[in-house]
C-alpha cells in the first residue's frame, strides 16, 4: 500500500462528537434588589446610545413608562440635538460657500466654472423682452383709432361708440350741417370693416 498517494490526502478523520452547549447564565435584573433573571433590554439614555439595562418584565415596564432620553440636558443642549435631528446629525454646509465650485456669483450660471457644460442652456445671455405683439392687424387698428378707441377696447364698447358718434354726426341729429358727413362716412366704414372681422 502506497502511503503517498493522493488518495490519502484528500482522507478526513471522524469529527468529534459535538458536546451540548452550555446555556450562558442568565444576567440578574439591573434594578436594585431585585434577583429575577433580566431578560429585556433598556437603553440608557443620552450619551450612553448604544448600552443597554437588563430588566425582568416588571420592572422594564417600570423604566419604559418613565424613561426621558433629554433627561439631564439644559433646554440649549434639547434644541441642539432637535435642530441637528433635521438632517440626521450629519454636517451641513450653507449653500453657495464651497471654494471647491469656483467664483460664486448669486445666481448667475454664467459666472460658475462648468466643465460639463451643465448650465449650457441658461448660461447663454439673456435676451431682452420682445415688446408684445399688437393683437389686431393694422387695418383693425386704424378703424379702432377712427372711432378714438384703442385695441382693448371689446365688442359692447365698440358698439357703444359707434351708436354715439352716429347720432352726433348724422345731418337729421345735428340740425341739417352737413360738414360732418365726411367723418360719418370715415366712421361708418371703420365699423363696418370691425364687424366684418367680427370685432364688433
Amino acid at each position: 500500500m502506497d502511503l503517498n498517494s493522493p488518495l490519502f490526502d484528500r482522507v478526513r478523520a471522524k469529527p468529534k462528537a459535538k458536546q451540548p452547549v452550555q446555556a450562558a447564565p442568565k444576567a440578574r435584573c439591573d434594578h436594585p434588589g431585585c434577583n429575577e433573571p433580566g431578560e429585556f433590554r433598556a437603553p440608557m439614555g443620552w450619551q450612553r446610545e448604544n448600552e443597554y439595562f437588563t430588566f425582568c418584565l416588571e420592572h422594564v415596564r417600570a423604566y419604559n413608562a418613565t424613561y426621558n432620553y433629554f433627561q439631564g440636558m439644559s433646554a440649549e443642549a434639547v434644541a441642539l440635538y432637535q435642530r441637528d435631528a433635521s438632517t440626521g446629525h450629519r454636517p451641513t454646509w450653507v449653500m453657495g460657500n464651497n471654494g471647491a465650485g469656483g467664483p460664486q456669483a448669486h445666481g448667475d450660471p454664467s459666472q460658475y466654472t462648468d466643465p460639463l457644460n451643465i448650465f449650457g442652456a441658461r448660461a447663454a445671455p439673456h435676451k431682452p423682452a420682445e415688446p408684445p405683439k399688437p393683437k389686431h392687424g393694422i387695418a383693425a387698428r386704424k378703424a379702432l383709432d377712427q372711432l378714438g378707441l384703442d385695441e382693448t377696447a371689446d365688442a359692447t364698447t365698440i358698439r357703444s361708440r359707434y351708436k354715439d358718434m352716429v347720432k352726433r354726426l348724422h345731418p337729421d341729429a345735428n340740425g341739417g350741417d352737413r360738414s360732418l358727413e365726411d367723418k360719418l362716412r370715415e366712421i361708418i366704414r371703420a365699423y363696418s370693416y370691425l364687424k366684418s372681422v367680427k370685432l364688433a
